[in-house]
């Protein structure tokens, strides 16, 4: 399952708009700040309510990882 919603231009997963979250599809209102390893890219969110969030795209499993911070 795609557990995150992304704007994909050139590439995939350039910048998360939505993920879902314990059944909830949460909102991202601001990416707060974004990274890149050789496993693939990260991105510290906030939602509207002002939860945190750190999601992770491992580019070699297709997979999102999604903590809260």
């Amino acid at each position: 399952m795609n557990n995150v919603v992304c704007h994909s231009g050139f590439t995939y997963a350039e910048r998360p708009t939505a993920f879902w979250w314990e059944g909830e599809l949460l909102e991202v209102s601001a990416v707060e700040t974004e990274w890149r390893t050789p496993q693939g890219r990260g991105f510290r969110v906030r939602t509207p309510q002002g939860q945190r969030f750190e999601l992770f795209y491992n580019e070699h499993n297709n997979e999102w990882e999604i903590t809260p911070v």
